[in-house]
């Protein structure tokens, strides 16, 4: 069976904890990504981060994955200041990375395979003069990279709408960079919104690690459960197998008011996209000659 996996930013809203495991548990999934965000899972706090951990053991989810910090607080469906690493100006871009590299930290801690990374801004947001600066980006990655080692928890570089993740682009950073075994988590929904989930899987052969599942119409980035939106999940997740992606796919949708709802809803997208993924396991029929 294919392993799947929820990303905690259904809850982004909450503190996140034992009770949101416990529903999630419910639901079938034994896997999370965990949004680090400080006013939902506090990277910071120590205190919190034990509190996490015993949770996740008694509720028998793992951690698979961290997401790395994007804003420094989301409340009441409001983003706070946003952290981008590929600011021009020193001082922001300085901040994020550093918030990154604590995260890096709890991720240890919590027993995370990867921190998925934002690499500046999406261009579905409103973006700086001087934010979205490649030379930016590079030096920041130069730094990550070195810190992940450290830290023993690779980096996955996520696909996003702009000019910097784009899937040629990353795999450029691969080639141009010393990365320290870091991949991408192949964003299904941000592929949508530039050239498509299934060409970025094609594109991205050889390097994802980890991935985010949901969808859109193609003009919002609004984390719709699959199967609500214009993608084409046959012919990308038969791009996935093309290209020999074994690993987890992680929902990663949002609470548009009603999170129960949602998350019923995206175990009944999970039973639609396995049957999708076993029909196309299964060995194309033939005629023996006579």
């Amino acid at each position: 069976m294919t392993s799947f996996g929820l990303s905690t930013h259904l809850f982004h809203g909450d503190r996140l904890g034992r009770a949101h495991l416990e529903t999630i548990k419910a639901h079938g999934f034994d896997a999370v990504e965990l949004f680090a965000t400080r006013t939902h899972v506090d990277y910071h706090d120590a205190r919190h981060l034990d509190e996490l951990e015993a949770a996740l053991g008694a509720t028998g989810i793992r951690a698979v994955s961290m997401h790395a910090p994007i804003c420094e607080s989301y409340v009441g469906g409001v983003w706070g200041r946003a952290y981008s690493n590929a600011a021009a100006d020193a001082s922001r871009r300085l901040e994020a990375v550093a918030e990154t590299r604590i995260a890096l930290g709890a991720a240890r801690r919590l027993g995370c395979d990867v921190v998925v990374l934002h690499l500046g801004l999406p261009v579905t947001q409103d973006v700086p003069p001087g934010d979205n600066d490649r030379a930016a980006v590079r030096r920041s990655l130069e730094t990550l990279a070195d810190a992940s080692v450290a830290a023993g928890v690779p980096l996955a570089l996520e696909v996003l709408p702009n000019d910097l993740s784009d899937p040629d682009v990353l795999v450029q950073y691969f080639e141009e960079l010393d990365l320290a075994g870091a991949g991408v988590c192949l964003d299904f929904g941000h592929a949508n919104l530039r050239d498509g989930a299934p060409e970025a899987a094609e594109a991205l052969s050889g390097h994802v690690v980890t991935t985010h599942v949901h969808d859109n119409q193609g003009t919002l980035d609004n984390h719709l459960v699959p199967f609500d939106g214009s993608i084409d999940w046959t012919r990308t997740l038969t791009a996935m197998q093309k290209i020999g992606y074994s690993g987890r796919f992680v929902f990663e949708v949002a609470d548009h008011g009603d999170a129960l709802g949602v998350l019923r809803r995206t175990v009944g997208a999970r039973t639609r996209l396995q049957a999708i993924l076993d029909g196309l396991s299964e060995p194309l029929p033939f005629d023996e000659a006579d």
